[in-house]
């Protein structure tokens, strides 16, 4: 059953049309530099998040895993991750933590040795039994190098099989990010994280899964009944944009990944001038992976591309010159 909701969510994503919300991005401008007083060929992307220097500031998504489709995606994208030299995450590891013949759909060091890798539990699940050792298993089982912990309010009110109980999970996420030896990092999903929900998680880095993205209520508003369907709609556009979330929870001086709606690079320098530290994106490359992972080669250079240009016309010789220029 759970196999085939993960391959049910992959067809809904590359199928249908599971966008909704605004990112807050179309209102934002880069402050522009005549000029820019510096070289084109000296732009520098790299980028250092945590232990590990990034070619680029850009994360692949946590997207799948628990099935043999998903183990030839992460597989493929992960020799991606490697080749351009930026993160990646797997999908969900709660199918392989209870089924531990999956969890070869989520490895990928064997063709990826280098590149910084996330693992991905659901932090609900520490409501249903999880704790450290299923934590420690999810890190162990990929040779990680953060564990995700992803939360999905909202998904799971409108999926049929969702869990519900989310009592008292700031607690339980700190004493696994103070217990854990692997930093934590914890991940919305599309719905955003505020300020005040940030500022009261002990973890290492925040990825704020801001509105505008891959709606998680519409992409179940497809799986249901009439009822469903109908909640899904309703709550699509339901969250904080990605721009304001990043505005706000970059206050807190950690690293912040900036996803939810990242579509261009021209997104993704907006969002670092905003106080991300890096970007993810995870809809559209699944979707360009569709077509062959050189398809999804050509979504990151054009993507790289247009960040370079970006920096270029602000004045920005490296990621850090990128911060606060913003048009005000």
């Amino acid at each position: 059953m759970k196999t085939n909701r993960k391959l049910e969510h992959l067809k809904i994503c590359i199928e249908k049309d599971v966008e909704a919300g605004k990112t807050g991005f179309a209102d934002i401008k880069l402050m522009h530099k005549a000029l820019p007083e510096l070289d084109w060929d000296d732009i520098d992307f790299k980028t250092k998040f945590f232990n590990k220097k990034l070619n680029a500031p850009i994360m692949i998504e946590s997207i799948t895993g628990g099935t043999g489709e998903a183990r030839e995606i992460n597989l493929g994208l992960a020799g991606i991750a490697q080749e351009f030299n930026i993160g990646f995450g797997v999908g969900s590891q709660r199918p392989a933590i209870e089924d531990p013949n999956l969890a070869e759909t989520y490895q990928v060091r064997e063709i990826a040795p280098d590149i910084f890798l996330m693992a991905n539990l659901g932090a609900v699940q520490l409501n249903y039994g999880y704790g450290i050792e299923e934590c420690e298993k999810a890190i162990e089982m990929i040779d990680a190098d953060a564990l995700v912990l992803h939360l999905n309010p909202l998904q799971e009110i409108i999926q049929p099989e969702g869990n519900k109980n989310f009592s008292n999970l700031i607690e339980k996420i700190n004493y696994i990010a103070d217990e854990l030896k692997t930093p934590v990092i914890v991940k919305e999903i599309g719905s955003g994280i505020s300020l005040d929900i940030a500022k009261n998680l002990k973890v290492s880095a925040i990825d704020v899964g801001g509105l505008g993205g891959t709606s998680w209520s519409l992409v179940e508003s497809y799986r249901g009944d009439e009822r469903t369907k109908k909640l899904g709609n309703t709550f699509s556009c339901w969250g904080i944009p990605t721009s304001e979330c990043i505005s706000d929870v970059s206050k807190l001086g950690i690293p912040i990944i900036g996803s939810g709606g990242i579509r261009t690079g021209v997104d993704a320098g907006k969002a670092i001038a905003l106080g991300a530290s890096c970007v993810g994106i995870a809809l559209p490359i699944i979707r360009a992976w569709t077509g062959g992972l050189n398809k999804v080669r050509e979504f990151l250079n054009q993507f790289i591309l247009e960040l370079k240009v970006s920096m270029f016309l602000t004045g920005s010789k490296n990621v850090a010159d990128l911060r606060g220029k913003i048009q005000t």
